[in-house]
Parts: C-alpha cells; sequence; structure tokens
C-alpha cells in the first residue's frame, strides 16, 4: 500500500516537473516570436501549463491530506467504522461547444466602428485533468464562438466538477517583442534620432534586468505575468456538474468577468451550448463474472441450468457457455439490474444446504423473480457485493445509468505551426548570438531553439 501510494506521488511529481519544463520552453518560444498568431498561440501554452502545475500541486497536497487522515483513523482509540465503498469512476465528455455572441445593431448589420479583433479558447478543467480547445479569432463577423474539437475527461467521480474558462486577448493590442534583434533596434535607433532611438534599443535590447534574462547563462523559470507578449485574460467562467449531463445539446449559464472598458471583451449573450454526456464504467464494463446456476420449475420439480452470468450496465447477461463471451454470441436471457431491482440472498435450504440469490423486477403489473445459484457459499458473498456496489453506482450516477450515453474519442490535435524559417522579420535580421546569450535564451543563429520545437511539440502530442 505504502508502495503504491509512493508510486502515486512519483507520477504526480512528474507530472509537475513535465509541466515546469513545458512553462519554460513556452516562456523562451514567447520570448522569440515575431509573429503575432505564434505569439498567441504560445501565451495560449503558458496558461495552460500554468493552470496544470497548479492542479497537480493540488492533487498531491490532497493525497497527502488523505495519508495522514488515514493514519488518524488506524489509531485505537478511533472505533467508528468506516466505509471503504468507493463510486466508481467514469468518462465525462463535453463537445459541440458554442458560446453565443450579442453584437449591436450597428456593428453586426451596419458593419460600423472599429473592427475589434480577439483571441480566444476555452480552458477545461476536471479534478487535475485540463485540456484546453484550438485558439479561435472572433470578431463582429461571427454571431457565435464555436469550438469543434470535442474532449474527453477519463478520471471523473460523481461528484465531479467541469470547470470551463474563456480565455480572451485582444490581437489588436502591441506587445512586446523579447526577441527582436539588435540590428533591428539599430535600424529604428537611426530612424528615430539620438533621442528617441536610445529610449527604443533600451526598450528593445534584452540586458541583465530584462524579463527574458538573469544576467548569466543559464534560463529563468519565469511567471506568466513577467513575460513579454500578449496576455489572456479571463472573459468568463461555469462550471458543469453531474446534473448538467444529458444526452443532448443543452444551454448553460455563464458568469461574465470584465467590462466594456476591457480590451479583451467581447459581447458575450450569458450562456454556453455544449452536449455534455457521461460513461460510468459500471455501464461499459463487466464488474462481475461467473458460472451460475438458474432455477427453473417444471411442474413440482425445480430444474437448475448451468449459465455464465456478466453484470454489465443494467442487465445481468447469462450465456449457455463461458466462451459465449468472447465469441459474442447472443445471450441466452438475460436479467434486467435497475434502480428498481430487487435482490437478496435467501437461507440456506435445510435439505440442500445451498444458499441462492433471488432477483425481482416488476413488468407491467406483475413480479418476476429469477432465482440463482453460485457454486459455493464465498462466490455467493462476491455477487451480493458486486449487486451492491452496482445499486451503489447507480444511486450516485443517477441519470448516466438510465442508457448508455454516446461518447466519442476525439482525433488527436496538431500542434499549432511553429516559425517558419524563412519569411519572418526575426529570421531575416537575427544577427549570431554569443554563446553565452544562446545559453540564457536557447536561440540558434536563425532559427528557434529545436530544444523548444521539440518541447512544445511533444505537448500537444502528450496532452490529446
Amino acid at each position: 500500500m505504502n508502495s503504491c501510494k509512493s508510486s502515486r506521488d512519483s507520477d504526480i511529481q512528474k507530472k509537475i516537473d513535465y509541466e515546469i519544463r513545458m512553462r519554460d520552453g513556452a516562456c523562451k518560444l514567447l520570448a522569440a516570436c515575431s509573429q503575432r498568431e505564434q505569439a498567441l498561440e504560445a501565451a495560449k501554452s503558458l496558461v495552460t501549463c500554468n493552470a496544470r502545475i497548479m492542479a497537480y500541486m493540488a492533487e498531491l497536497q490532497k493525497m497527502k491530506e488523505a495519508q495522514v487522515m488515514q493514519r488518524m483513523a488506524r489509531r485505537p482509540s478511533d472505533s467508528s467504522p468506516i466505509d471503504d465503498r468507493l463510486p466508481c469512476k467514469g468518462k465525462v465528455a463535453i463537445s459541440d461547444l458554442r458560446i453565443p455572441l450579442m453584437w449591436k445593431d450597428t456593428e453586426y448589420f451596419k458593419n460600423k466602428g472599429d473592427l475589434h479583433r480577439c483571441a480566444v479558447f476555452c480552458l477545461l478543467q476536471v479534478g487535475a485533468e485540463i485540456y484546453d480547445t484550438d485558439m479561435v479569432m472572433v470578431d463582429r463577423t461571427l454571431t457565435d464562438i464555436c469550438f469543434e474539437n470535442g474532449i474527453v475527461f477519463s478520471e471523473a467521480g460523481p461528484g465531479f466538477q467541469l470547470k470551463l474558462d474563456l480565455y480572451s486577448c485582444c490581437t489588436e493590442e502591441e506587445f512586446s517583442m523579447g526577441s527582436t534583434p539588435k540590428k533591428l533596434a539599430s535600424k529604428l535607433s537611426s530612424s528615430l534620432g539620438r533621442s528617441s532611438g536610445k529610449k527604443v534599443r533600451a526598450t528593445l535590447d534584452p540586458g541583465g534586468s530584462s524579463p527574458v534574462s538573469n544576467g548569466g547563462g543559464s534560463p529563468l523559470l519565469l511567471p506568466a505575468p513577467t513575460v513579454p507578449g500578449p496576455k489572456y485574460h479571463l472573459l468568463a467562467h461555469t462550471t458543469l456538474t453531474l446534473t448538467s449531463v444529458q444526452d443532448s445539446f443543452r444551454t448553460h449559464d455563464l458568469t461574465i468577468s470584465g467590462n466594456e472598458e476591457c480590451s479583451f471583451w467581447l459581447p458575450l449573450y450569458g450562456s454556453v451550448c455544449c452536449r455534455l454526456a457521461a460513461q460510468p464504467l459500471c455501464m461499459t464494463q463487466q464488474m462481475m463474472a461467473g458460472c451460475l446456476k438458474f432455477k427453473q420449475q417444471v411442474g413440482d420439480n425445480p430444474n437448475w441450468t448451468k449459465i455464465y452470468g456478466v453484470l454489465k450496465g443494467t442487465n445481468l447477461f447469462c450465456y449457455n457457455r463461458a466462451e459465449d463471451v468472447e465469441a459474442k454470441v447472443e445471450p441466452a436471457f438475460t436479467i434486467a439490474i435497475n434502480k428498481e431491482t430487487r435482490i437478496r440472498a435467501t437461507d440456506k435450504d435445510l435439505q440442500s444446504g445451498v444458499q441462492s440469490i433471488s432477483i425481482t423486477n416488476r413488468y407491467g403489473g406483475e413480479e418476476v423473480m429469477h432465482t440463482l445459484v453460485a457454486e459455493n457459499h464465498d462466490d455467493t458473498q462476491r455477487w451480493m457485493q458486486a449487486f451492491w456496489q452496482q445499486f451503489y453506482d447507480m444511486s450516485l450516477w443517477k441519470q448516466c445509468c438510465d442508457d448508455l450515453m454516446k461518447i466519442e474519442m476525439p482525433s488527436p490535435r496538431k500542434p499549432p505551426a511553429t516559425i517558419s524559417k524563412q519569411g519572418s522579420l526575426y529570421h531575416e535580421m537575427a544577427p549570431p548570438l554569443p554563446a553565452s546569450s544562446c545559453e540564457g535564451l536557447l536561440l540558434q543563429d536563425n532559427a528557434v531553439s529545436a530544444e523548444i520545437r521539440a518541447l512544445l511539440s511533444s505537448y500537444y502530442n502528450d496532452s490529446y
């Protein structure tokens, strides 16, 4: 048990270390970007990395607290019973994400006023699982913000809270390019004159006090607020729970942050539309399987038939042989196991000494009872525990156990395009950097460091 906990601690610590490296790479890429869209993608990655680091740290802290509470519960003075029963996990999927916009008539229909454009994306979190959507450019030509890619959380419990945060960044805002080369700074200096040029050079030329350098050879782990470049701001948020789950398209309220004075502001309608589905493991995996005997009453004499039972979802599937399950042969018959089903283990028969399991369902106005017998007493107890666990999961997952909801696994996303080797102002004008500067910024002569590109590429490949 202790080795298992230690392994989980180690896994989370590795995830934290990985995200810290990714954040470091995103900071350096953001400092090296000369194209706005690439800078927006790098800033988006920075927000996602920071959110994951905080989530993993919170998860690590929660595990430490649980270990302390467990040790305290084992003290002899604490004689209260502990319920070790836990609900099953499940998948929660959100898709068809739409956020309607409410432009003024003069902006949308008459196309008047300044063309206000923002880059937006959603950050979605369940526990320590965090995913981001693709970045979408939004202006008055759109009536809805649409995120096409679906997202699936694989380790959700029935008490899950799906936090949806909408981030926005104004694309018209000027942002500092931390990687502007010295040659460009010199050209601007000569064009603007001596006094103004000195100020521009001081701004563009990173030195010992620059946020992208620590005055030495090693790169800094930079917090998001100090990194030069575009900044994303929280525009709206909401939290979805089990009550929001329905196998159809629904509308949910959004809490809007900021106001019209903010540069990142967009006229949201105040709602988000999406399909939120859930698949508890008790609906998709077999929770118990084994040999049973089924009682058939023939006249006054009972006839016992050997079957192979599989408890899955809202049914106990009864096969003639165990091999029929893997061969995908239709079951001989099925017994419903739902919230209305009554199951009990009978007392041992005085003559045979056998303990049976009775399953009672109501069909229309008539009660139908099925009687089963396991191979031995221990198997009977295991079957009863499996049934009680199934009822327990159904009571917590509620409507998700009425019918199996459909969830499609999203296709892998492509990473955003990295800085091209030609055509960029940075690559046209960047002079060779001294060795110490290369160590600090991890930049090559005419390209962004291969290390940074590899980090961000693996970031997108591993996240989806």
